[in-house]
């Protein structure tokens, strides 16, 4: 593959000779999303002035403000997606059941899974947003889709990628051979490879959490945060960075080309909920991403490679980056459930002052 110089279309028409499950409408499938992802990457570079007149915000799922960003990227990966006969159904994270395909002739045998816009919350301070996709087979009768053909553990995935809008709009993609990034040519709309066989550092000393939820957290995150702000006078005897954007594809894609682990871990806060990234739409599709660049991903108890999704929009804990790293948090959960880990109290921020007590 020439650095800079393959389209996604080139590169699928060269895995497909390596690996023949992926020819024909798989490599079409794939073409109509990076199809859709230039139209989103469009909308959200245009901000506020793609906002139509009468449009209003509005709940997603998790409960949080879907706006108008969200649907107009929506409405993308449907529009462009659905015609080419590929697909049997697709499932979004913005809606609540599946999309079966009703249009045209003959269905295809895939599923789409997809976050339209993730890091949402982004938008209206004009920082990095990004698309999340996966690719299913779909193991039953395809002339009748239903949500149950979608719970497939992330080890069945065909395909997985996202696309990151910041200053320039990247394609990061794998289908089982290696993570690759591409790099859109607005002067010709091509994305060229520029990024071949991304690999995620073993070690890193970065790592992304939302520290404002510590309260909340589990020993083990707990224990493995506090030991990484303590630097060079803790037990881990490095200093560590912490970052965080507030959006799962800038988490992980700064991981990507530098290393660092993301974290989003289950806590305390909602005890009905076990996480809270959706298993189907995000975490499987980021965790083959990341496995297939030399990195792991881990709910801190398992594997989410291996996880079966019980429902639709089920939320799991995540935890995924650098191998070195994710495979420490999962010996402290080890020791936390076993009880061999010492036991500590020791907030993220503690009292400090300038002055010396009397």
């Amino acid at each position: 593959m020439l650095f800079g110089r393959t389209n996604v279309n080139k590169y699928l028409v060269e895995e497909q000779r390596r690996i023949p499950a992926i020819a024909g409408d798989f490599s079409m499938l794939v073409s109509d999303v990076v199809r859709s992802c230039k139209a989103i990457a469009q909308v959200v570079s245009r901000g506020a002035l793609a906002v139509r007149p009468g449009d209003t915000e509005s709940q997603n799922l998790q409960g949080a403000t879907q706006r108008t960003l969200d649907t107009l990227s929506n409405e993308a990966f449907l529009r462009n997606c659905e015609w080419g006969g590929h697909l049997t159904a697709m499932s979004s994270g913005e809606m609540e059941d599946i999309y079966p395909i009703t249009s045209g002739g003959q269905l295809g045998r895939y599923l789409l899974a997809f976050e339209p816009l993730d890091g949402a919350s982004n938008i209206d301070v004009n920082l990095t947003v990004g698309s999340i996709f996966s690719v299913l087979c779909c193991p039953n009768d395809c002339s009748v889709p239903s949500a149950s053909d979608f719970l497939q553990p992330g080890c069945c995935q065909l395909a997985a990628g996202y696309a990151i809008y910041g200053p320039s709009t990247m394609l990061v993609l794998t289908v089982g051979n290696g993570t690759h990034g591409f790099t859109l040519d607005r002067d010709i709309g091509e994305f060229l490879l520029t990024h071949p066989n991304l690999q995620i550092p073993a070690e890193t000393r970065t790592f992304s959490i939302n520290a404002s939820n510590e309260r909340f957290w589990e020993p083990p995150i707990r224990r493995y945060v506090t030991e990484c702000l303590a630097g060079q006078t803790g037990p881990r005897e490095k200093d560590f960075n912490m970052r965080w954007v507030a959006s799962m594809v800038a988490d992980v894609h700064r991981l990507l080309m530098r290393g660092g682990v993301f974290m989003y871990p289950r806590d305390t806060k909602d005890m009905d909920k076990h996480g809270y990234l959706e298993h189907i739409h995000r975490a499987n599709p980021m965790s083959m991403i990341v496995e297939q660049a030399g990195g792991l991903a881990s709910t801190g108890y398992e594997r989410i490679g291996d996880l079966v999704p019980t429902s639709l929009h089920e939320q799991v804990p995540v935890i995924l980056g650098s191998r070195e790293e994710v495979e420490l948090i999962d010996r402290y959960h080890r020791e936390y459930l076993s009880g061999e880990d010492k036991p500590f109290s020791s907030p993220l921020f503690a009292t400090r002052t300038l002055f010396r007590a009397q």
